[in-house]
């Protein structure tokens, strides 16, 4: 964690800390050694939130995009009195959740569940070589559709298995951190929508997608690209009817041209 309670208000870790909890209210301390970023953590080893993941480089440079108020905010299910530590929740409702390491499917259901609305940011430098395999296969199995949109068919092919089935956008994040190169990789986007078994796929530039988030546009951005997916979707029903009835019709002037056979019959004999 980042922030801890000391007398009600949020603070980072320190050298000597004490602090509370902001979920469970449990005693927590800060550390601050040189292995890991500086953090809070349970005395016991009772953890308050089963989603939580130890915090990485990754994970608090992220956070850090957005402001400290909207940073790890507790969230409550009123009729359930669930709780769980969103790691970014918006002034507009919108909840950002990081993730390094590996997840269950049923995990991410889970959360999707409890947030639902919300976007998942997933480190995709986990694995050695991930963004070549991904850029590959994207390449070798999308469809321009407009700037920055492409149809994506064999999603399975190009996106980890955990994330395919995902019911909100996920974003994966394929920027090395510390990295000695300058080059910016931009974020790619999957969303939820499918046009027939082509996953859509949309590539962000960073400073737009945080600017998107902090302002608040991203409701008003994912109602214009549901109208474009719409309008995408609908043309290629219509050019998928268009080519049965173009079928259709040549199956029927094949039928028509045939000869037709006649058998006479006169006094009983066969011609």
């Amino acid at each position: 964690m980042r922030f801890a309670l000391i007398d009600d208000k949020r603070v980072e870790a320190g050298p000597g800390l004490k602090g509370s909890c902001p979920g469970c209210a449990q005693p927590v301390i800060a550390k601050c050694g040189t292995q890991r970023i500086h953090h809070w953590a349970h005395l016991s080893d009772k953890k308050c939130d089963n989603w939580w993941e130890p915090e990485t480089e990754w994970h608090r440079l992220w956070k850090n995009n957005f402001p400290d108020e909207w940073q790890e905010l507790v969230l409550k299910d009123e009729q359930t009195a669930e709780r769980h530590i969103a790691d970014v929740c918006t002034d507009y409702g919108l909840v950002i959740e990081f993730q390094h390491s590996h997840i269950h499917p049923q995990e991410r259901t889970s959360r999707e569940n409890f947030y639902k609305n919300m976007i998942w940011i997933v480190d995709g430098t986990r694995l050695k070589n991930d963004y070549k395999r991904f850029l590959q296969n994207v390449n070798s199995h999308s469809q321009f559709v407009q700037q920055g949109m492409f149809l994506v068919g064999s999603p399975g092919e190009c996106f980890p298995s955990e994330w395919v089935t995902s019911s909100v956008p996920v974003v994966f994040d394929f920027q090395v951190t510390n990295s000695e190169q300058n080059i910016e990789i931009p974020l790619y986007c999957l969303l939820p929508n499918r046009i027939g078994a082509r996953a859509v796929l949309t590539i962000w530039a960073r400073n737009v997608f945080l600017n998107t988030i902090i302002n608040g546009d991203w409701p008003l951005w994912a109602d214009r690209l549901m109208k474009d997916i719409l309008q995408v979707k609908q043309e290629k029903e219509d050019q998928i009817a268009r080519q049965q009835r173009q079928q259709a019709n040549i199956a029927f002037t094949k039928f028509t041209r045939r000869p037709v056979q006649y058998r006479a019959y006169r006094r009983g004999r066969r011609f």
